[in-house]
């Protein structure tokens, strides 16, 4: 099977997990997060931590069990971004002490946001299922859409010291295909706000890219090509999910912004 088949069954395999417990919502969908945001911190911590270093113990991995058993339990915003701060600073602190570096602080910062967005965007109504298809139907459409147009038009380099692969026809191509994509599912579902979500879809299409460079530099400071080796013909969880955390964030900023911090896909995605 050549690496292209492999990435194609992989990624088909991985969609059938991740919609069906999406649609599932509630426990299924936050044990999917809580998962996530433990992958992503041990991927984070493998490429950032100095080979036999200690550093601050086991002081990040206790705070983020305690994080996973308060996103697993459900637990609302109002505890949930209170005990990231303070998960975030602790840790912040204790290697300024040490002087250990922030990478670890860093690191529990994007896997926690990381898995805190998805699962207070899903919440368990409707409008949580909508948000996260319509999230999923942005990302990767954007994803899809600027490999293709990408190889297929070339041109200019996006990020060359970052990422030498991206082009901007590629990033282009792949914004246009997210916005369709993404108004394609909101009147499939609908949703009537259409041109407030082609606007939506615009940015979380944009700061996916965004996501995609933060993580390639990331990987190029530390020296690495893929963050791990989990997913067959993709390399690590980070290496498939870079966009959607980024995006994922991004949307429920918004939509806390037009609801509340606890159901912030109501605003967006009445039903």
């Amino acid at each position: 099977m050549s690496n292209l088949q492999l990435r194609i069954v992989s990624a088909v395999v991985l969609a059938i997990i991740t919609l069906g417990l999406t649609w599932l919502g509630g426990l299924p969908f936050r044990l999917l997060c809580a998962v996530m945001v433990a992958v992503i911190f041990y991927e984070w911590t493998r490429m950032s931590r100095p080979t036999g270093a200690t550093g601050l113990g086991f002081l990040p991995e206790a705070l983020l069990v305690v994080l996973i058993g308060a996103l697993i339990g459900g637990l609302a915003a109002s505890w949930l971004l209170p005990l990231v701060v303070v998960m975030v600073a602790a840790t912040a602190i204790a290697a300024s002490v040490r002087k250990t570096g922030q990478w670890d602080a860093s690191g529990l910062a994007y896997a926690a946001v990381s898995g805190l967005s998805l699962a207070l965007l899903r919440d368990g109504d409707r409008s949580g299922l909508i948000a996260i298809l319509f999230l999923f139907a942005v990302v990767w459409a954007t994803d899809i859409f600027a490999y293709f147009v990408g190889r297929a038009v070339g041109g200019p380099k996006l990020a060359p010291s970052i990422s030498p692969g991206k082009t901007r026809s590629g990033a282009l191509g792949g914004a246009v295909g997210g916005v369709v994509a993404g108004l394609i599912l909101a009147a499939a579902a609908g949703v009537g706000n259409l041109a407030l979500l082609g606007l939506v879809a615009l940015v979380l299409s944009i700061v996916s890219q965004a996501g995609d460079l933060f993580e390639s530099w990331v990987k190029r400071r530390h020296g690495r090509k893929d963050s791990g080796a989990l997913i067959p013909g993709h390399g690590g969880v980070m290496d498939r999910v870079d966009g959607l955390v980024a995006a994922a964030f991004a949307l429920y900023v918004i939509g806390w912004m037009s609801a509340t911090a606890d159901h912030p896909a109501q605003g967006l995605f009445p039903v």
